[in-house]
């Protein structure tokens, strides 16, 4: 199953959505068309193993990130975590983005939300020295900031991480009012 899910990756890289069809997945998994259909009944279904695969990469990132001892670390891993999950195969985020909107996946989609949003409002009320009143709604203004930034280098064929990273990070920091020693 992980080798079709990696063969529609490199479909979706190679040939876009036009090209993405389940005949095109088979043969560069190696495998026929019929077995291919023994794990997934179409190709949203095997869309959607991939959209749950990049995400759970996602998460694991989120999730190291939200464990740093100081919460400026935690942040700075969480927007290269974010950054990273685009730029490393970035056609593949870019069009993994589409069809997240385009597929029935509103109540996966919120919920990972929901728990990027909790990871980030426990590294926000950690946050020595800032007076904001709800990590929550903090939590939520960050994930947006850098969910449209990093989504917006996408959309631009940016492919520089180490550029978008330092520029993200300078939106998160100045919005929480760090200091900027504290963004290096």
């Amino acid at each position: 199953m992980a080798v079709l899910v990696e063969a529609a990756a490199r479909v979706l890289e190679e040939r876009g959505l036009a090209g993405y069809t389940t005949n095109a997945v088979a043969e560069r998994a190696g495998t026929s068309v019929g077995s291919l259909y023994q794990y997934f009944p179409g190709k949203d279904a095997l869309t959607a193993a991939l959209i749950e695969r990049e995400t759970a990469v996602l998460l694991a990132d989120v999730g190291s990130a939200a464990g740093a001892p100081d919460p400026r670390d935690g942040l700075a891993l969480f927007i290269a975590a974010a950054v990273g999950h685009q730029m490393r195969r970035p056609s593949l985020a870019r069009l993994l983005d589409f069809e997240e909107v385009r597929l029935p996946l509103g109540d996966e989609v919120a919920g990972v939300s929901r728990t990027i949003v909790a990871s980030i409002s426990a590294l926000v009320a950690r946050l020595p020295g800032t007076a904001l009143a709800d990590p929550d709604e903090a939590a939520a203004d960050i994930l947006a900031m850098v969910k449209g930034m990093v989504d917006a280098a996408g959309e631009r064929g940016e492919t520089a991480s180490a550029g978008l990273d330092a520029r993200v990070r300078r939106a998160v920091f100045g919005y929480l009012g760090l200091a900027r020693a504290e963004m290096a």
